[in-house]
């Protein structure tokens, strides 16, 4: 398995020159295939390649041949992504001007994609182009200026991953230091399966709610939230350069709060994970094109609409996934479809069961717990369920059943942040 170590380098000024040429030329021949490929729709590598590289050649000469070669696949990924958002935001906009001319409502005004562009692009090394001393902590990389070797640190936290072979790296200036971001291979843990399967149901409430009967996340986080909605608002309705300088560093101090937010909530799901099991997560891919919260409805649940928008649901599976790879955690995701709605104890499905945000009363057979924590079981029950359509050996054996009693959440929770 993967994982990155960021370094940072201590140039000296004429090691720094030489690095800023280099981000400068990289970003130069990054920007020039990006609108060539946007100019002539093209999106394929090697047709790109053989229409731009002599010509970033000769406009970049500092630069050695593999960063021409790593500039333009940077700027191929690129163009893949935008011709993607390019399309999806094209049939989206034919939506909308269909839903406002049924309500009689100004036709929204078009804004055209843009051709991917960077200011400074992060150059991308491979071992051809860098190589790294772990003992004697420098590193040798290819500029503009010839082959450079400059020393570096290593975060405290990061210092377990020394010495493990690396991959290629990634060269970035920020606020005035500069970065390494490499990337070693490390051996992947052998730990033996364990039954255990845990359902876990993500929500804008309850951030993570398991089938261990563990409710994580904190009140804070949201107070938080509302307390910086509410000043971004106040900046954007004052409009001075002030405010815009402020809503830039705001921006920035929210994006690095969310990420911190997903890191906690993260590494408490693998902790109460034992080795080798099974943690079970919604499928939410599509979630704001197919959810109807508000839809049709004017100022009715705005606030949750926009909390929805802003819900970092991938980026807590993203550390989740690459968290329990280390432990031999097994994450999986599943169709969440009526896992609010079924009731774990009987199995009827009516969208009534839920009766509010927390509460989930069955009209079946009366069973009541918290709705989240509900939603879990049937999560985990969901997938030992498919698990066995498959013909594969469920390990943890049939449901388990739970008696007829009240499991409200002052009652079944087991921990909290």
């Amino acid at each position: 398995m993967d994982r990155t170590v960021r370094i940072q380098l201590h140039p000296t000024p004429e090691q720094a020159q030489a690095l800023h040429e280099t981000s400068q030329q990289f970003t130069q021949a990054f920007n020039a295939v990006c609108r060539y490929g946007w100019q002539h729709r093209e999106k394929n590598g090697v047709k790109l390649h053989h229409a731009t590289y002599y010509a970033t050649k000769a406009s970049c000469p500092g630069l050695v041949s593999d960063h021409l070669i790593q500039a333009r696949v940077k700027a191929t990924e690129a163009l893949k992504s935008a011709f993607t958002w390019k399309a999806k935001h094209e049939a989206n906009y034919q939506k909308k001007v269909a839903r406002a001319k049924k309500r009689g409502q100004l036709v929204p005004k078009f804004k055209p994609m843009k051709c991917p562009q960077s200011v400074l692009c992060p150059v991308r090394y491979n071992v051809k182009t860098f190589s790294l001393n772990w003992q004697n902590q420098d590193i040798r990389l290819s500029t503009s200026r010839g082959k450079i070797s400059i020393s570096f640190t290593v975060p405290e936290f990061s210092c377990k991953y020394q010495g493990y072979p690396v991959a290629t790296a990634d060269l970035l200036y920020r606020q005035g230091k500069w970065w390494v971001h490499v990337v070693v291979s490390v051996a992947e843990p052998v730990f033996s399966p364990n039954d255990e399967v845990i359902g876990i149901d993500l929500g804008l409430n309850h951030p993570a709610v398991t089938s261990n009967r563990r409710f994580l996340g904190s009140p804070h986080w949201k107070e938080v939230e509302r307390r910086r909605f509410r000043l971004k608002r106040k900046l954007q309705s004052k409009g001075t350069k002030s405010a815009k300088r402020h809503l830039k560093k705001l921006s920035g101090k929210q994006r690095r709060f969310r990420r911190d937010a997903d890191h906690v909530l993260s590494k408490r799901l693998v902790e109460h994970t034992p080795p080798g099991a099974t943690l079970v997560f919604e499928n939410l891919t599509n979630i704001r094109e197919s959810s109807h919260m508000g839809r049709g409805k004017q100022n009715k649940n705005v606030q949750n609409k926009r909390k929805l928008h802003s819900w970092t649901f991938a980026q807590l599976y993203a550390f989740t996934t690459y968290k329990a790879e280390e432990r031999g955690i097994q994450v999986v995701k599943i169709d969440p479809r009526h896992t609010s709605q079924t009731c774990s104890h009987c199995g009827s499905q009516h969208r009534s069961n839920r009766r509010s945000q927390s509460l989930f009363l069955c009209r079946q057979c009366g069973y009541q717990l918290n709705a989240d924590l509900n939603a879990s079981y049937n999560l985990r029950e969901k997938y030992l369920a498919s698990l066995a359509q498959d013909g594969t050996p469920v390990l943890s054996g049939s449901p388990v059943k739970r008696p007829i009693v009240s499991t409200l959440r002052s009652q079944g929770q087991a921990s909290c942040l």
